[in-house]
């Protein structure tokens, strides 16, 4: 059962200074605007407005995971009237990484928009168009595919040796190097080594809404693109890359989402809709059922590794290794980013003096990986507390007094050369979570009465970013907020609403900032031809770079507002309580605005273009408790806490649902998602029948502190929550598993045939 918290005040604990703070709208459980229309089924999502003379395009999709394909026959299909079958015979060979967000990155292209060669079961080979999607599907069904099969690749400790069959470009994998201290010596004088392989599997993303893309030709040589999407301007990007047009012409608007976790962050469809509606002069809008966003769209990149750590005689890290590898499957896209930042995150949860990580992203005959909610951190922090909890047990230590003793404290440099760490509350979320959760009364193992349940306990640590500052990517944002004549306002963003109600935690944090009613602020959505260039709703960069930029606009909005006022009333004016206050006169501030425009002819409006000049990191703690049956080996999760060091919460409502979210997310990564292939590269699931989810009977009672601590640089002192709350979930159950049964589990997901193979061959710990 799912557990809402209580009071504010008793699930946070707060400096003496923030706790005198009386924010109107910042904190608050403000509901979101687009809520009502969403519980009744009136929002319109992009399927839900198509122009009448849309040809809907349904993907032809390979049904090899390595093959070639020989011949199309699509005369059956093409006899139907309104029928158009495309192909990669039709469509341009140029290449391109569909990771990539703007010119000059420079990822490895190895994408084209339909292939001829298809490395993975659903790789794009064609397009089927028809007035209606049943059509299309009728079609789609008609053509017949003949294939010279190849041999598979899907082992990814054997990719490197058998790249060639996959690809002709000669790259066995793309490797990543990150290093500093002493790591040689650091291991020599050590008194302790210990080491551990974790692996961790391809996810499913699982958004409600399934991918899609509306592509409209329109004069002057302008493609119109809306997608629900995370990155505008990379898409905007990619689909420059295929078609023969400058970026100006290229309009790419974000259209209203269904849920993406990373899943919509990478072009998958757009470019391919957006040739298909240039060569057609026609509206084209590409859709996907369940099936075909499985198969042929993204997935969380499985990673398997090795972390090897040097200890002293009195249990301090003196150094770390990592062995990694990620499988890109079929092609590169932004694994290798995925991979580079899991290394760069290894060096910011506990003090390490000396660290080594090797990584390479190998390509095999599988959907493609890329971004998940994390980028990275799960994968990483998953392989560091699972090591942690077993070398402590190994090693007879406390597993929470040797994260006390190893975290990162506030204000500590990252020795790697990121950004410092900023304002670190972990060693408070652990203290006061291992009391909340009565840690030291449950972390010996139970047995029931009959000896078939055994119940055990287990935490994780964890961090994640705040943006892309002291990296090669463009943190930077630019807004504008507008007063306007009737004294409502707009903000105008490059923001991405993801369903996660950033438009409004951005209103609250612009109407705490301007005075003016929340009700009264419109928060508008990104569109390149109309917003400047902003790098995506990534990075967990939004409420702490974006929020920000909105604080700041807003801000220089009212004191335009008051300066004009001065000028014009003849006195000091300022804005107070929703009334321009200038002298003894109490002004309607829609009057104010009015009588400001008609006399100075000027409009009260501020741009601010804003860069972070600090990224500190997010912490958290989760605590799991769990009983696991040794008859069938099935795991259910009774008590959770997740504790949250975030800063200064903007909406409390937003938080505790980015956390329940995440806990549902994580506790499938640990126990059943995943999305697996055989021998022959053929996937095992391709629909909700065969990938299994956490649902709400799953669910435990969850509890959540958080601990608020204004952050410096952030807005009101905020900074992320939607990534985190989710790295470190999988550890805190795994741990508690192996915790309760004395055993050693490090692949994923804890499937029950796994746990009651680790019975019959590792002995109980009781």
């Amino acid at each position: 059962m799912l557990t809402k918290t209580s009071d504010p005040d008793v699930k946070s604990k707060k400096t003496a200074e923030n706790s005198r703070r009386n924010y109107k709208y910042i904190g608050r459980r403000i509901i979101r605007e687009d809520s009502i229309d969403k519980v009744r089924g009136a929002y319109r999502y992009l399927a839900d407005q198509l122009p009448q003379d849309v040809l809907i395009g349904i993907p032809l999709l390979s049904s090899q995971p390595n093959a070639i394909v020989k011949f199309i026959d699509a005369s059956e299909a093409q006899k139907t009237d309104g029928v158009i079958v495309l192909t990669f015979r039709d469509a341009p060979e140029n290449k391109y990484n569909s990771g990539e967000w703007f010119p000059g990155q420079n990822d490895f292209p190895d994408e084209t928009i339909l292939r001829g060669h298809a490395r993975h079961v659903g790789d794009h080979i064609g397009l089927v168009l028809a007035p209606d999607e049943k059509t299309a599907r009728r079609a789609l069904l008609k053509i017949r595919v003949e294939y010279e099969a190849l041999p598979p690749v899907v082992d990814i400790g054997r990719a490197e040796g058998m790249a060639g069959l996959l690809h002709e470009d000669g790259m066995a994998s793309f490797p990543g190097h990150i290093e500093y201290g002493d790591v040689d010596a650091a291991f020599a004088a050590a008194a302790h080594i210990e080491s551990d392989e974790v692996y961790t599997q391809k996810i499913h993303h699982a958004a409600l809404e399934p991918h899609c893309v509306l592509a409209i030709p329109r004069p002057e040589h302008v493609i119109e693109v809306h997608t629900p999407c995370q990155i505008l301007f990379g898409v905007q990007h990619a689909i420059s890359q295929v078609l023969p047009l400058p970026l100006s012409k290229i309009r790419v608007i974000k259209a209203n989402m269904g849920g993406s976790f990373g899943g919509k962050q990478e072009c998958v469809f757009e470019p391919l809709c957006a040739w298909a509606a240039w060569k057609l002069r026609r509206p084209v809008f590409i859709n996907t059922n369940r099936t075909e966003t499985m198969v042929a769209t993204r997935t969380r990149a499985a990673v398997l590794g090795r972390v090897t750590t040097a200890l002293d005689s009195n249990g301090r890290i003196l150094a770390r290794k990592f062995d990694v590898t990620a499988d890109a499957g079929a092609y590169l896209t932004g694994t290798k980013k995925v991979m580079m930042a899991m290394g760069k995150k290894a060096s910011r949860l506990y003090r390490i003096p000396a660290l080594r990580f090797e990584g390479r992203a190998v390509r095999t005959s599988t959907t493609p990986g890329g971004a998940c909610r994390g980028y990275g951190s799960p994968q990483i922090h998953t392989m560091t507390e699972i090591h942690t909890d077993l070398m402590c047990r190994r090693l007879g230590l406390d597993p929470l007094q040797f994260r006390l003793d190893n975290l990162v404290h506030d204000g500590d440099h990252d020795p790697s050369g990121a950004s410092d760490i900023g304002r670190a509350r972990i060693i408070e979320c652990l203290k006061e979570g291992a009391s909340r959760f009565g840690w030291p009364g449950c972390r010996h193992p139970l047995l029931s009465v009959d000896g078939r349940y055994s119940i055990g306990a287990g935490f994780a640590c964890s961090t994640h970013g705040n943006g892309y500052y002291k990296t090669i990517y463009h943190d930077m944002v630019q807004m504008s907020f507008c007063i306007l004549p009737d004294g409502s306002a707009i903000l105008r963003t490059p923001l991405h609403e993801l369903g996660n109600g950033t438009t409004t935690a951005v209103a609250q944090i612009a109407a705490e900032a301007s005075g003016i009613d929340i009700a009264r602020i419109t928060v508008t959505e990104g569109d390149t031809h109309y917003s400047s260039f902003d790098v995506g709703c990534q990075a967990s960069r939004v409420i702490y770079v974006c929020g920000e930029c909105a604080r700041r606009a807003a801000a220089d909005a009212v004191r335009l507002l008051c300066r004009e006022a001065s000028e014009v009333y003849g006195c000091r004016a300022e804005f107070c309580d929703g009334f321009v206050l200038a002298g003894e006169d109490k002004i309607e501030l829609s009057e104010a605005v009015r009588r400001i425009m008609r006399e100075k002819k000027r409009s009260i409006e501020a741009c601010c273009e804003y860069a972070p000049d600090k990224n500190p990191a997010s912490f958290g703690v989760h605590f799991a408790k769990v009983s696991v049956d040794k008859l069938t080996g099935f795991v259910h999760v009774n008590r959770y806490l997740a504790v949250h060091d975030v800063g200064q919460s903007i909406n409390r409502n937003f938080v505790e649902g980015q956390i329940y979210g995440g806990i549902q997310m994580g506790i499938g990564m640990a126990l059943c998602e995943e999305l697996e292939y055989g021998a022959d590269g053929m996937p095992k699931a391709r629909n909700f029948d065969k990938y299994h989810m956490i649902n709400m009977p799953d669910m435990p009672d969850v509890d959540i502190m958080l601990i608020e601590d204004e952050e410096p640089g952030g807005p009101y002192g905020a900074k992320s929550i939607g990534e985190i709350c989710t790295v470190p979930v999988a550890a805190a159950v795994v741990n508690a598993v192996n915790r309760a049964l004395g055993t050693s589990l490090t692949h994923l997901p804890l499937t029950p045939s796994k746990i009651i193979s680790a019975l019959k061959t590792e002995p109980e710990e009781q």
